[in-house]
């Protein structure tokens, strides 16, 4: 703000810098689309570990692969992951079912006489929900509270609410089955706190009023509780229900209400099923989209032989059986699958997808060495797995790697590790720019860094100080990363360059509001092939 000067003296003000910060974006947060016992449908939930996974979706399931391979992301370092349940409900117009019309939701019921609740998700859980109602005491207590909640003290009741099945327990004092509630009107306080149960709408959404409800019968001591019902798992989840759609942002294109994931896990429903071509190539190109990266899990039929897995995998690859080529190198599939103990079968070992495992791995690689380096190698070891369902060799592992199958491997003193860092787009015959994992992952960093970054420039004067303050800006941000160790190339000069002058921006450019900014860089290329020479000295004496 420019100073108006009144009387002779020294006049301070304060002017801004003109430097704008491009921050970083996240770089390992994974998304994970499948199957849960309980939780949001068609909602993206963000999950910081296993056990706020566990008390939002429920945990481990037998019948969620998803669930498995979430314990997995952050047993193998992932910190944050966004997690979308899927449900398929039951067909409402089937009138040979009454229930399908009544419980097409999925969700469980209670019926309190005047108070109806509903279980919060769908499913079957729901089933485990026990509920009971109890009057307060008429004494100076209950008038009390009557007096301080602006009601009457005869419609205040306290509701118990018990999940069976996990031993949860809520209770919910004075509550008041009224409009004219207040603070205490019971819709709103299990709104609020509830993670078990909430009213049940009628026809036109709204909650339905009336006296209080009667309360339990108390036999020796203990209330009579009144069980849930109708809670369903609706129809078998498949691959359209995975897919879902973008209109109504429901399976994987609930993801669009996220912010932002960079690691896309879709695991099959059931353990020995596969996703279809179809939605693969659905989930290559969101990724796309939305400048991440798919991690593909291997056909269940690969390792159905292990001696002949290699060449399975690899016919099925050189055929085209994985995905098209067009979104590819937004992909990454990792073979073979894992083997691991199942704590819902006595502990008994199972086949599970890798996915999570390696969606945990590039986040523990981010952290300790940056996104510029592979997440693979004697460092990108497995976490929690007994096994792999094929033992590749060195002569199995060189089948699949010029074709793009990332191998994981088992190595004597280390364990399982991953050991390839390409993408679907990486073999050696399309030489592709982005043929590596690490490549791909960086310039979608630094595409979604730029892209939020840069955001303050829009509707600016479209000249030179603007100019000059996007390369100050991008300009620094890739400085950083080349301190890092991002980049190729011994000064910034050869590690990258930004331009935005009037070389880049025309003067039809200007007339047609458009600025343009050019980004190049050296990426690091993963050592994937170390070549060790040894030559005998002879002593010619």
């Amino acid at each position: 703000m420019a100073v108006s000067p009144t009387y002779p003296g020294v006049y301070v003000q304060e002017v801004d810098s003109g430097v704008r910060t491009v921050a970083g974006v996240p770089t390992s947060i994974a998304a994970f689309v499948g199957v849960a016992e309980r939780g949001a449908v068609n909602e993206p939930v963000a999950c910081f570990n296993f056990g706020e996974f566990s008390r939002r979706f429920g945990g481990l399931s037998s019948a969620s692969t998803m669930s498995y391979c979430v314990e997995d992301f952050f047993a193998n370092g992932g910190g944050q992951c966004e997690v979308v349940r899927v449900f398929k409900p039951l067909n409402a117009d089937d009138d040979s079912d009454p229930a399908n019309v009544l419980f097409a939701d999925g969700r469980a019921q209670l019926d309190l006489g005047t108070l109806k609740l509903r279980a919060t998700s769908s499913g079957a859980w729901g089933n485990n929900l026990e509920a009971w109602v109890e009057h307060p005491a008429n004494d100076p207590a209950r008038a009390a509270i009557a007096t301080k909640y602006g009601v009457d003290g005869a419609d205040l009741f306290t509701l118990t609410v018990v999940d069976t099945s996990t031993g949860s327990r809520e209770v919910h004092p004075n509550l008041v089955l009224a409009e004219a509630g207040g603070q205490r009107r019971f819709d709103r306080v299990l709104g609020e706190t509830s993670q078990l149960v909430e009213f049940l709408p009628d026809g036109a959404g709204t909650p339905s009023f009336g006296v209080r409800p009667a309360p339990a019968t108390v036999t020796n001591g203990v209330p009579v509780a009144t069980k849930a019902s109708g809670g369903n798992d609706g129809q078998p989840v498949d691959d359209d229900a995975l897919e879902g759609e973008e209109e109504s942002k429901s399976g994987m294109h609930a993801l669009r209400r996220a912010d932002i994931f960079n690691l896309l896990c879709i695991p099959p429903v059931d353990r020995g099923s596969n996703l279809a071509k179809d939605l693969r190539e659905a989930a290559a190109k969101f990724c796309r989209e939305r400048r991440a990266l798919f991690i593909v899990d291997p056909p269940s039929a690969w390792d159905a032989i292990p001696d002949t897995a290699a060449a399975t995998a690899k016919t099925s690859v050189a055929a085209g059986e994985i995905m098209a080529l067009a979104d590819a190198d937004h992909a990454a599939i990792y073979f073979p699958r894992l083997r691991k103990r199942d704590p819902l079968r006595g502990g008994q070992v199972d086949t599970f997808p890798p996915c999570g495992a390696v969606a945990g791995i590039m986040a523990r690689t981010d952290t300790q060495r940056g996104i510029f380096k592979s997440p693979a190698g004697l460092g990108a070891t497995v976490v929690g797995t007994e096994a792999l369902t094929v033992k590749l060799t060195d002569d199995e592992n060189g089948l699949l790697n010029p074709v793009a199958v990332n191998c994981l491997r088992t190595f004597p003193n280390i364990g399982r590790t991953v050991w390839g860092a390409r993408t679907l787009k990486g073999s050696d015959q399309l030489s592709d720019d982005y043929k590596y994992v690490s490549v791909r992952r960086l310039a979608l960093f630094i595409e979604e860094s730029l892209f939020r970054g840069t955001q303050w420039a829009v509707f600016e004067g479209n000249d030179e100080p603007l100019w000059a303050q996007i390369r100050l800006s991008v300009g620094s941000f890739m400085q950083r990363l080349f301190l890092q160790g991002a980049f190729q190339g011994a000064s910034p000069k050869e590690a990258y360059f930004v331009r935005c002058d009037a070389s880049t921006t025309t003067s039809d450019d200007i007339n047609r509001g458009i600025v343009n900014i050019v980004v190049g860089f050296a990426p690091l290329q993963p050592a994937e092939f170390v070549v060790i020479s040894i030559q005998q000295i002879r002593n010619a004496a």
